[in-house]
């Protein structure tokens, strides 16, 4: 099969602001989105007490995040297929600014839960076109590496971002945490005014074009391949902190590090991931995969003493480096449908983030610690190698 050009939306503006600029306003939006779907869990304790609900309870307003994620990149993209992307990328982060400040000032649990919602709604569209936008403005051999430096915002949201909202939260409170998300959406949505290509809606644009990618057997391999074989990481993310408390035997004051950790590992590898990509697209994604699988064996083995966890959470950002190289090849295969393939690429990986931790979860009910959801992740990264290869093969037969 002969992939189908990527084809950027045209541009009017005269003199067009440099490319690392346009990429860095459109990882600022990343980082803001990172931020609130991280710090969420590491605020949970806070809010479920303010909010007078059990933690149980409180992790609905998680679910209801991930929720309006799946909901609202589809449904985004299909009915603003005619909007410019500029124009669209202001929008999505200017509500994405007010729902997560009414999520900061939301008094019962039932309208923070229904904030969270809303919040969620312009995740993976923002993402998805913040993707297309950034591939538009670099020549097509560096494309993947431009999407790669998109989505360090999301990795570096798990450094910096989601610790100093924790800390908001303990030292000022939760709501702060929000408050900050709400300040980075709107610093994003004035970024992306000023400095992304000033582009006009494709006439041809029409919602059921863009359907038109939900029967594309490429695009399903290639969103299945990112929500099962994604769901690894999610499967030790999720307990990290249990594990380093529990298993590990070291100080709550470790998580934080930890995580950090995690979080310099990912920035690192999507960096990587990028540049390799631009060579080898799918050597980079087998190269990730398998190391990513042996990374997941290993945790479960590593985590009875910090000194050896550490180097392995860090390694556990190679399986990161999948989602560029994923996204970069929905841009090939999409044809017309680019901006709902884009878009649900990240609903994709939000239902990784809900598969990984529920078939952990069940490890742990059969008895299992812990380490055992390293084992969970290997299987769904293995997995994730298997719909790959189906891809693949799949586009050479037609």
């Amino acid at each position: 099969m002969s992939d189908q050009a990527f084809a950027p939306a045209p541009v009017t503006t005269a003199a067009p602001v440099p490319p690392g600029l346009v990429i860095l306003a459109l990882a600022l939006g990343a980082f803001a989105i990172g931020t609130t779907e991280f710090a969420s869990m590491a605020l949970l304790p806070f809010f479920a007490t303010d909010l007078a609900v059990s933690e149980a309870r409180a992790a609905d307003a998680i679910s209801a995040y991930a929720i309006g994620v799946v909901i609202g990149a589809p449904t985004i993209s299909v009915l603003c297929a005619r909007v410019s992307r500029r124009l669209m990328l202001v929008l999505l982060m200017l509500t994405f600014a007010v729902f997560n400040t009414a999520s900061g000032l939301a008094q019962d649990f039932g309208l923070f839960t229904l904030t969270r919602f809303l919040s969620g709604l312009p995740h993976g569209a923002y993402l998805g076109l913040a993707a297309l936008t950034a591939a538009a403005v670099v020549p097509r051999n560096r494309r993947a590496s431009a999407v790669a430096r998109v989505f360090v915002g999301l990795s570096l949201a798990t450094t910096i971002g989601v610790p100093a909202a924790s800390w908001l939260g303990q030292v000022v409170g939760w709501r702060w945490g929000f408050a900050l998300v709400g300040v980075l959406s709107l610093a994003t949505a004035l970024s992306v005014w000023f400095a992304a290509p000033r582009d006009r809606p494709d006439p041809a644009a029409n919602p059921l074009r863009e359907l038109g990618a939900l029967r594309n057997r490429q695009v399903l391999l290639l969103l299945a391949t990112g929500a099962i074989g994604f769901g690894g990481f999610f499967a030790v993310y999720t307990y990290l902190a249990s594990t380093v408390i529990h298993t590990t035997g070291a100080p709550a004051s470790a998580v934080p590090v930890v995580l950090m950790i995690t979080g310099a590992g990912m920035t690192v590898f999507t960096l990587l991931s990028g540049m390799m990509a631009d060579r080898n697209a799918n050597a980079t994604v087998y190269a990730c995969f398998t190391a990513g699988t042996l990374v997941l064996l290993l945790y479960s083995v590593a985590a009875g003493s910090l000194w050896t966890l550490i180097p392995v959470v860090f390694s556990l950002g190679m399986l990161g480096g999948v989602a560029t190289v994923i996204q970069s090849r929905l841009m090939d295969v999409a044809g017309e449908a680019q901006q709902l393939a884009a878009a649900m690429h990240h609903a994709a990986f939000n239902f990784a983030n809900a598969l990984g931790p529920m078939l952990a979860a069940a490890a742990l009910r059969m008895g299992y610690d812990y380490p055992a959801s390293g084992v969970v992740g290997a299987v769904l990264a293995v997995a994730g190698i298997g719909l790959y290869t189906l891809a693949l093969v799949d586009a050479r037969r037609r």
